[in-house]
């Protein structure tokens, strides 16, 4: 498979979401209403030509500088832009000229729809592999997104490794893609339908959670996931009984993370302020934090609370002192209350 091959069926093939094939692309209906608003000023042409998975947007996203990795129509870095604030920035990588050319032609149409003085977006072509050939440097965004496009990518480990090393310290990828259930055969790769309907370039999601460590996110967290359904004989037919997911998922750059959940007496309390999430904050699929609340937790997630955009909706209770073995969800903190480390999640050790 080239990279011609792709550009070729999403800039030439597709010419809007109704000539996908399957619904691996398609948009589940679950979006919050604040999105839907949000969505509902962004320009018809850049809908139209939008194929991705629902629509890529964490909490806390004021003033962030961020990216979207393969942004096609530029419908998610519209939906950001509006989410990031005037003082924000989002920028979108394409390597499809005919998808280029429909985000870029909205620009100033988007800035007036959300009152800005002036746009708060850009978009550049390249290919998500190679990212420093575009001139983005180490350490430069607080937030990477993706809407399924990096199965697409002929170098995962590449785009991977290149969103580590331009996330500064803290920062987040936060991306939704599809990930098959075993290793998927290199004669199904070569097929443009399976490829271009995002199903044969799927990594295996254990082959996934590898990589992402090898290259330094050293604990992944899935958000959600739901079964794809393919509905297309002729494709079912040739991928046989492999299996697919779409699957949301969160990689932090974090120091001093452990190998695996680690308990060190540590307890953090979600005081609200998220306005989305005012209730309960859900770092992922597993943990959720309601308000108020002293939740044990290993040591982990209290470096990624206390590294990230997050910290300062969190009180973090105990240090990295003393350990006492493996975590246990479930488990009680020794830690009183009065014993908040300034730093609670920076470092390693306090001795």
């Amino acid at each position: 498979m080239q990279h011609e091959t792709v550009q070729e069926y999403y800039g030439e093939t597709l010419q809007g979401s109704s000539d996908l094939q399957t619904n691996a692309c398609c948009t589940p209906d679950a979006i919050p209403d604040y999105l839907k608003k949000i969505l509902g000023k962004i320009h018809d042409e850049v809908l139209s030509r939008y194929y991705g998975c629902g629509l890529v947007a964490p909490e806390a996203l004021e003033g962030l500088k961020v990216l979207d990795l393969g942004s096609g129509s530029g419908r998610d870095v519209y939906a950001l832009s509006a989410l990031v604030g005037e003082d924000g920035f989002v920028t979108g990588v394409d390597m499809t000229d005919a998808q280029l050319d429909v985000a870029r032609a909205h620009m100033d149409y988007h800035a007036e729809a959300f009152g800005y003085a002036k746009p708060n977006t850009a978009f550049v072509k390249g290919t998500i592999e190679d990212l420093g050939a575009l001139g983005f440097e180490d350490n430069s965004f607080d937030l990477i997104v993706s809407n399924c496009v990096i199965n697409l990518a002929l170098d995962k480990e590449a785009v991977l490794s290149e969103a580590y090393r331009i996330l500064k310290p803290g920062g987040e990828m936060y991306f939704s893609d599809v990930y098959a259930d075993r290793r998927v055969p290199g004669s199904l790769r070569e097929d443009p339908v399976l490829y271009g309907e995002c199903l044969s370039g799927a990594l295996y999601r254990n082959d996934f959670i590898a990589l992402s460590k090898k290259v330094g996110f050293g604990d992944p967290r899935m958000v959600d996931t739901r079964v794809l359904t393919v509905e297309n004989p002729q494709i079912e037919a040739k991928l046989g009984n492999i299996g697919f997911t779409s699957e949301t998922w969160r990689l932090f750059k974090l120091n001093n993370l452990d190998a695996n959940p680690e308990d060190y007496g540590q307890a953090v309390i979600y005081n609200g302020g998220l306005e989305h999430m005012a209730q309960v904050f859900v770092l992922d699929e597993d943990k959720q934090f309601e308000a108020g609340k002293c939740v044990p937790v290993c040591g982990n997630t209290a470096r990624t609370l206390g590294q990230s955009r997050f910290a300062q909706y969190f009180d973090f209770i105990g240090t990295f002192c003393r350990h006492y073995g493996a975590f246990e969800p479930g488990a009680k903190t020794d830690a009183p209350r009065t014993q908040a480390a300034t730093e609670p999640a920076a470092g390693g050790s306090c001795c």
